[in-house]
């Protein structure tokens, strides 16, 4: 009986190619087989169906009441095992990269519409990562979908001629030249859309080729493109489409041209499903859901960070977010190398007025940077693993003019190191270098093994000859070329090498760009992705400032993904979650016209914690904070009756002390401009809001000291004195003599310092709800005397002592959560307020013209 269920439920599943489930159910009724019989086969569907329902990952919100009608790949299909066997002989590991990938390419297809729907508009959005593969998962997607039925793929690859030349061979290698006889492409390596002659003969039922068409987004592209549709319009209501948008961010949101131009060739489309790709998807999740736009109205899919990928916050690290121990949250690898502000005008012209006649000057730490990835080359060609390509990136700034100006000084650069080689003070220089990155990021640590210098001088004259020093932005034509032998490339450029574009056995990176947006930032960095057989290898010289913005953005995405996740378990649809994005008093979520349509999100200081961070380091500003921290421990002492002394821990809690002391201390206490959560007038302006509704009216004031103090006390006010605590800074390569930045300075256990019981083994969430039970209207602020010295502990590699002039006063705030609060503008969303069941155009100066 099993044998013959099995043989009914694969004609089930062959009838699914030309049905919708309830259809093919039918068809099963009407050719006699047994009702119980049916009803098994149904059953079987529907477990498969809850299996791909229940991947752990990825993640995905969905609208709801959306058939899974696609349950994987069957043993017919053409196109999958194409791509599966071009991976296997690329190298891809069966367990986890191709089961993973198989994984989250199913989800998506399960989430289109059956491609015989009689009509049907998608909108999906799929979140990856920068350089993490999402090309490859959209190609597994298309062919996946062209193997259950859809006929018509259009990619829209970038804005840049190289994006869309690199996507296009990408389908021809895994979809195409395995299956000719299955495809017909509407684009070449070399040419963009033009119209063809008859779209009957692509279209037509007796035609069963897949169409491919790969196109920039481009307004006179994609112009051409719907007027061929609109003509083909008899032919195209038998015909699925997928759309897929690579870099969904850019370009389409809130653009006059391109925008209305995607909408316009959907509407040509009776059968569309439109998926969003992109890394940085803040423009994509602040558009108005109630507008006839590309919301992602039916899903937002969370791809899982794949092994061995080198994202944002592998490498910089990010702040702990509510619910972690900030002891758990890693500091990143030690990878980031600083340029002082100082270097910057010589490689960045200050304004646009300076670049006309701009010489840049090889700074040290350029020269450093390049002379290391000489190096690199040398030791991935002893090793003689992972990708055959080298290339370092160039990137000050936008202006190619800029970018030509390096061509004289870098080739000099390299002339002067290929004569040197001969010289043993210049060797000496090398070994040390080599020996000082070696000994900062040990090789075992990755699985490798260090390359010891002597074996790499050998190399080093075929590097320097084989070196080519090239300008790829968008007026030059030598470009980046992967496709002719293994590339060593020191690559100068702007936008053509900031989105979308790999380059190939990237190693080290120069970025000292002035970037104002989310988005613009993540997508400049082109040093995440993989590293396979030099993952102890890759460096990125910056400024500390962009190092900063770098790791609050890895905050800003890890809170964004887990915000979809929650969502996905709580049962929200797209049009009822909005995904908060944390803002930033330097940098815009995306640009100005994309944010148009978003509000601040319903986010407050209720049941949150604010706690500072960054720290001046001068004796009078620390001196001014320490006598505010007096004045209010001396006057919670005299104003309360409720003191508790616990000497054994080094804490005191003064208890019902009234908002006013706090409000005087806001005002005397000095945050750093650098903590835009740390807002004394926001902080003091949502405390007065709270008290008028009558909460937050008495507040507990703890004093949180280290009971060893290694020696070291410090006293608020007589009979009022604790041991101080330990908290190194991150460590820096060009330090600023007044500035510290701790990381984190609470601990969870700290939070719940006034709660009564056993909170020690307490989640953060479960001490929310605990301090709503026992302190429902009462805020907790603690002080933290910290040691000037504050050594690090020898393991925390990424740490250095604090340094300051005078002990510093930590201050952390913990707010209880009421049932209703007011926002505080620190987080921004869609706006949902619309939802039931044209915008200033950015500035994309390539997008309407012929070519780009």
């Amino acid at each position: 009986m099993t044998d013959e269920l099995d043989g009914m439920y694969d004609t089930f599943r062959a009838l699914l190619d030309s049905f919708p489930p309830a259809e093919a159910v039918k068809r099963l009724e009407q050719f006699g087989i047994p009702p119980e019989t049916v009803q098994q086969i149904r059953e079987r569907h529907e477990q498969r169906t809850i299996r791909i329902k229940e991947l752990e990952e990825p993640h995905a919100v969905i609208l709801g009441n959306r058939d899974t009608w696609y349950t994987g790949p069957q043993a017919k299909d053409k196109c999958w095992p194409a791509v599966v066997a071009q991976l296997r002989k690329d190298g891809w590991p069966e367990n986890p990269a191709i089961r993973s990938l198989d994984d989250s390419s199913t989800r998506v297809v399960s989430l289109l519409n059956h491609p015989k729907e009689k009509e049907f508009s998608t909108r999906g959005l799929v979140v990856g990562y920068v350089q993490s593969g999402k090309t490859t998962n959209f190609t597994s997607v298309m062919a996946k979908a062209a193997d259950r039925g859809y006929k018509l793929f259009i990619v829209l690859a970038g804005i840049h001629n190289g994006l869309r030349r690199q996507t296009q061979a990408r389908l021809v290698q895994q979809l195409v030249e395995p299956n000719p006889s299955l495809w017909f492409q509407l684009t070449g390596l070399d040419k963009d859309f033009t119209p063809q002659e008859n779209p009957a003969s692509y279209f037509g039922k007796s035609n069963r080729t897949h169409v491919l068409c790969v196109v920039k987004k481009n307004a006179a592209v994609l112009r051409k493109l719907a007027k061929w549709l609109e003509k083909a319009s008899t032919y195209l209501e038998d015909c699925p489409a997928l759309i897929i948008d690579d870099e969904a961010d850019q370009a389409t949101v809130a653009t006059k041209s391109i925008n209305p131009l995607i909408l316009n060739i959907m509407s040509h489309l009776p059968r569309s499903a439109y998926v969003g790709y992109t890394a940085s998807p803040f423009a994509n999740l602040l558009i108005d859901p109630s507008a006839e736009d590309l919301y992602p109205k039916d899903f937002v899919v969370n791809l899982p960070q794949p092994a061995g990928h080198f994202g944002t916050e592998v490498l910089f690290g990010r702040y702990a977010l509510d619910g972690e121990d900030p002891e758990q949250v890693d500091d990143g690898y030690d990878m980031i190398r600083s340029v002082p502000e100082d270097d910057v005008p010589a490689v960045r012209p200050g304004t646009r007025a300076d670049v006309e006649g701009f010489e840049p000057y090889i700074t040290d730490t350029l020269r450093e940077a390049i002379e290391y990835f000489w190096l690199v080359t040398a030791a991935r060609r002893v090793r003689r693993t992972g990708n055959p390509h080298n290339t370092m990136l160039i990137h000050t700034s936008v202006n190619t003019a800029v970018h030509n100006s390096f061509k004289r000084p870098l080739e000099f650069l390299r002339r002067r190191a290929k004569q040197s080689l001969g010289s043993s003070d210049y060797l000496a220089g090398l070994r040390s270098l080599w020996d000082a990155e070696t000994k900062r990021v040990p090789a075992e640590e990755f699985g490798e093994t260090k390359v010891a210098f002597e074996e790499l001088v050998p190399q080093l004259p075929e590097v320097l000859d084989s070196c080519r020093v090239i300008m790829d932005n968008s007026s030059s034509e030598d470009r980046l070329d992967y496709e002719n032998g293994p590339v060593v490339a020191i690559a100068v450029g702007g936008n053509t090498l900031s989105r979308g574009l790999t380059l190939e056995g990237l190693s080290v990176s120069y970025f000292v760009r002035s970037v104002s947006a989310y988005d613009t930032l993540l997508q400049m960095g082109r040093w995440f992705g993989f590293r396979n057989g030099y993952a102890d290898l890759p460096r990125t010289w910056m400024t500390d400032e962009l190092a900063e913005w770098f790791r609050h953005l890895a905050t800003v995405e890890t809170e964004m993904r887990r915000d979809i996740d929650i969502y996905m378990t709580e049962d929200e649809t797209p049009q009822t979650f909005a995904v908060r994005l944390r803002t930033h008093p330097a940098l815009r979520v995306t640009a100005a016209a994309k944010m148009r349509d978003a509000v601040v999100a319903a986010s407050s200081y209720g049941g949150k914690r604010v706690q500072t961070r960054y720290f001046h380091t001068n004796a009078e500003w620390l001196r001014a904070n320490a006598d505010a921290a007096r004045t209010l421990v001396a006057a919670a002492l005299s104003s309360t009756h409720r003191v508790e002394e616990r000497a054994a821990d080094g804490r005191y809690v003064f208890r019902d002390v009234p908002h006013e002391l706090v409000l005087d201390f806001l005002a005397d206490y000095k945050f750093h401009t650098k903590s835009p959560e740390n807002d004394a007038e926001l902080i003091g302006n949502y405390i007065r809001k709270r008290v008028s509704a009558g909460s937050l009216g008495r507040w507990n004031v703890a004093i949180v000291g280290n009971p060893a103090g290694n020696h070291r006390d410090f006293t608020f006010v007589p009979h009022v004195t604790v041991g101080l605590n330990n908290r190194a800074r991150l460590a820096v390569a060009n330090p600023d003599p007044d500035f510290a930045d701790i990381k984190t300075l609470m601990s969870r256990r700290d939070a719940a310092v006034d709660l009564a019981g056993d909170t020690g083994k307490l989640t953060e969430k479960e001490i929310t709800e605990e301090r709503r039970k026992q302190l429902p209207d009462t805020g907790l602020l603690v002080l933290y005397p910290i040691d000037k010295v504050s050594e690090p502990d020898p393991s925390k590699k990424l740490r250095a002592p604090l340094g300051a002039e005078e002990h510093v006063i930590g201050v952390g705030l913990v707010f209880p959560k009421p049932e209703n609060d007011d926002s505080v503008q620190s987080y921004i969303s869609a706006d949902l307020s619309n939802v039931r069941a044209d915008i200033e155009e950015e500035d994309y100066s390539l997008v309407d013209g012929e070519d780009a």
